[in-house]
């Protein structure tokens, strides 16, 4: 039986130049960064060259990147950081109610014990935030607003650039997560007007654990973590070495190679709704998100009378990975928040499935998936 991957939206694998870059860390340099004999200089010296490759594919200063542990953390810290930043400033934040959990969480957290107000955009049905709406809430105490760049079930993109602006001119401060529009779609960081905006390595081919958090130069960041004086005062904790230079690893493969992966993800996904429409008809399946601002690499579709979890343990039978939303929460059998928010049909809610396309994806495997669609259809059916 074929394994076929398609959930590389809540993982991926490990690009094999990422994988021999940190080995070749783990096993030669156990120096920490932070001490000043030849081993910590070493150390150090790995250290500020992934900082100094990654900031100048993303287009930024190295003193504006900071390493964490993942995108959760990203998003805490940035949301965390801002906030008790400028609380003095005022205590209202805008978000939207398609965010992925660690922003959601975060945000009720801030509510509930820091006094903030939180105001939850709706979307429409595509799953894409209204400019208008983000300028219709805006108040006097507003300070700071956090919008996803892509969602992370969906794949659509969201209006980030006229957002910034908004908040830029209202001086008010603009945090995105970025974590799966990075490898996805370009990102030029000094080009856009964004104060906060996080990033994982795993999620580009990257390892585990490792992830990052652009702050603007001149952004306030109370730091979440203490301990220690690393990443500028901004995140304490012994630096991930190996982590770090495979990311800027990552980082390096997946800017050169934009182009020919994008046009190879389209290509990937539009031979599977080919193949569907061929083999199920378009009236047996629903798109979910918009049909022009989306992540090719994403691809969320509803199957009507076929239940999300039983479409996946079928699916899983036949060898292929595919998930129903978020893997944070994708253990849960609760309906995908994004969906909710977008105002879909009980019957599209409760039987669909997301497709996410990545290294090593073939045409071979998307039809075979397509027929193996059809297969478990029928049977349903019977």
């Amino acid at each position: 039986m074929k394994s076929i991957y398609l959930d590389h939206a809540a993982s991926t694998p490990v690009h094999p130049e990422v994988a021999k870059v940190m080995l070749n860390i783990m096993t030669e340099q156990y120096g920490n960064a932070s001490s000043v004999h030849q081993f910590g200089r070493s150390a150090k010296r790995i250290l500020n060259g992934a900082r100094d490759n990654i900031a100048a594919f993303l287009g930024c200063s190295p003193d504006e990147w900071v390493f964490t542990g993942g995108g959760t953390e990203s998003d805490n810290l940035a949301l965390y950081g801002a906030a008790a930043a400028v609380s003095h400033k005022g205590k209202h934040i805008i978000t939207t109610q398609i965010e992925h959990h660690a922003v959601l969480h975060t945000c009720e957290e801030l509510e509930e014990k820091e006094g903030f107000k939180v105001t939850y955009l709706p979307v429409d049905s595509t799953g894409r935030v209204s400019v208008t709406d983000v300028e219709a809430a805006l108040q006097e105490d507003t300070v700071l607003i956090s919008v996803m760049y892509a969602n992370n079930e969906v794949g659509t993109v969201q209006p980030i650039q006229e957002i910034g602006q908004l908040a830029r001119e209202r001086g008010i401060l603009f945090h995105v997560d970025a974590v799966q529009a990075l490898g996805a779609l370009p990102i030029t960081l000094r080009e856009l007007p964004v104060d906060y905006m996080s990033f994982t390595a795993h999620k580009i081919n990257g390892p585990q654990g490792i992830g990052g958090l652009y702050v603007r130069s001149g952004a306030p960041l109370h730091p979440r973590l203490h301990g220690g004086l690393q990443e500028r005062g901004r995140r304490a904790g012994t630096e991930n070495l190996a982590g770090a230079a495979g990311f800027a690893k990552a980082v390096e493969i997946a800017v050169k190679g934009l182009s020919e992966r994008q046009q190879n993800m389209k290509l990937l996904r539009g031979r599977l709704l080919e193949e569907l429409d061929t083999l199920i008809g378009r009236e047996r399946y629903s798109l979910n998100g918009n049909t022009e601002e989306f992540l090719p690499s994403i691809l969320n579709l509803s199957f009507p009378g076929a239940g999300t979890d039983v479409m996946l343990m079928n699916l899983d039978m036949e060898g292929i990975a595919a998930a129903s939303g978020s893997a944070c929460t994708s253990g849960s059998l609760e309906i995908s928040h994004v969906l909710k928010a977008m105002g879909l049909p009980q019957n599209i809610l409760e039987s669909a499935i997301r497709f996410s396309i990545g290294l090593g994806n073939t045409t071979e495997e998307i039809e075979y998936v397509a027929r193996k669609v059809e297969t478990i259809l029928n049977r349903l059916r019977k």
